[in-house]
């Protein structure tokens, strides 16, 4: 992912209660256990500098008897790789977005339906509770399991270099990038948008030449690439929530004392909180910030969007993909989607 100065100068700026350090590593003397965790996102994003935290607790809270060395931004391999790897057993842990564990285990993407969430609250309340409890169970019966609460990824919206973005006729026609994945290009396709799956690294061309008008990320994607050099609205559409999860090899787990594995989980679940903070006061930060680069911000009815949604075939055919037994569990927290 291309880098900007606003990538790291306010990403932290935004996230007032990140200390201003970069990723360190300290080699324990003598572990006993020396782990790896690897995630995708830059060193200086919300979720590596509270994983190195938490990191560094660990080591002090077990007297140095598990060292988890810290690999941020794909240095050990993209993730579906880092998948493999986790599930192999080749890295220990693995921070990573539940849109793309979803590529091996479906059920996986239940919380990034289409407007099932409509703010905060309601995630939290539904992935700390029931929903994520459930989510949790079913990737435990895979060679991988989660060591932490869900981490937040953030809420997608919209941006548009021609039209604005106030209701679901705005997106008729409307030509949109979207990524390769079953779930954006359901949803935008259902509500009549031309959704059109392009590689990220290819997302600024063809914003800039007009192959599509508009693009869908949470706000610190579109910061740190300068989307918003090729845009010129965003529409507050929050139309997915995406989350991340710490995800822990089985079999590298189960070595682990379990004193060990009450410290690490004990600790990532406070930086999972610290995190989620952080992603708030960086969202808000943002709006002010591109807004003096010049991106108008839209405030839709997202409810508008949600029934609209509602009256195509969408959730049908998305409870039709992942069963009945999910799908309850879903509505559970979400209300009556079908």
């Amino acid at each position: 992912m291309p880098e900007a100065s606003l990538s790291r100068r306010h990403l932290i700026a935004g996230a007032a209660t990140l200390p201003l350090f970069g990723i360190l590593t300290r080699r324990a003397e003598a572990a006993e256990f020396v782990y790896k965790l690897a995630t995708g996102q830059d060193p200086t994003h919300p979720v590596n500098l509270r994983a190195q935290q938490a990191s560094d607790r660990i080591r002090d809270a077990t007297d140095g008897r598990l060292e988890i060395r810290l690999f941020p931004a794909n240095q050990l391999g993209g993730d579906t790789d880092l998948l493999a790897q986790v599930r192999s057993g080749a890295v220990e842990f693995l921070n990573l977005a539940s849109s793309v564990l979803a590529t091996f285990l479906p059920v996986a993407t239940l919380p990034n339906l289409g407007f099932v969430f409509r703010d905060y609250p309601s995630v939290w309340a539904a992935m700390d509770g029931p929903l994520g409890a459930y989510v949790r169970e079913q990737i435990g019966r895979t060679p991988v399991l989660t060591v932490s609460k869900v981490w937040d990824n953030g809420f997608r919206h919209i941006t548009s270099s021609t039209r604005e973005i106030r209701t679901p006729d705005d997106l008729r026609g409307f030509k949109i990038r979207v990524p390769q994945a079953p779930m954006q290009t359901s949803l935008l396709r259902a509500l009549s948008a031309g959704a059109t799956p392009i590689n990220f690294n290819e997302l600024y061309s063809a914003l800039q030449t007009k192959v599509v008008e508009g693009q869908e990320n949470p706000l610190p994607i579109t910061a740190t690439t300068r989307l918003y050099e090729v845009q010129k609205s965003c529409s507050l559409t929050g139309h997915i929530w995406d989350g991340y999860w710490i995800l822990g090899n089985k079999r590298a787990w189960l070595r682990l004392p379990e004193d060990l594995r009450a410290i690490v989980s004990r600790e990532f679940d406070r930086s999972a909180d610290e995190e989620r903070t952080d992603i708030v006061a960086l969202n808000e930060n943002l709006r002010t910030t591109l807004s003096a680069k010049g991106l108008s911000f839209i405030d839709p009815d997202r409810e508008a969007f949600r029934d609209a949604l509602g009256r195509t075939s969408f959730y049908r055919d998305w409870k039709t993909k992942l069963g009945d037994e999910a799908w309850a569990q879903l509505e559970s927290v979400s209300g009556k989607l079908v």
